[in-house]
């Protein structure tokens, strides 16, 4: 939630957030066991025209991973392989 916090006071704050810091907090997600709001930061970062790159994607799918999300995460790599 603090990673979370963080990345919202930095986008409030006139900060510039990219794909670093979104990455971090996708991490975070995944460590805290919040595939969702890992998913959500995902769409979060497209509509911010925010690159993803492998490393968000592999967070994301291990946060989908450790949720128990297994459709979540096969759809992610999906989608992965399709952006290339």
């Amino acid at each position: 939630d603090q990673a979370l916090r963080l990345l919202v006071e930095m986008a409030s704050g006139h900060v510039e957030v990219n794909t670093i810091t979104y990455n971090a907090a996708v991490s975070a997600c995944e460590k805290g066991g919040q595939w969702d709001q890992a998913l959500g930061l995902l769409v979060e970062m497209a509509c911010a025209h925010v690159e993803l790159n492998t490393i968000t994607y592999n967070a994301a799918v291990s946060a989908c991973e450790k949720g128990g999300q297994w459709d979540q995460a096969l759809g992610l790599l999906v989608e992965m392989a399709s952006a290339r």
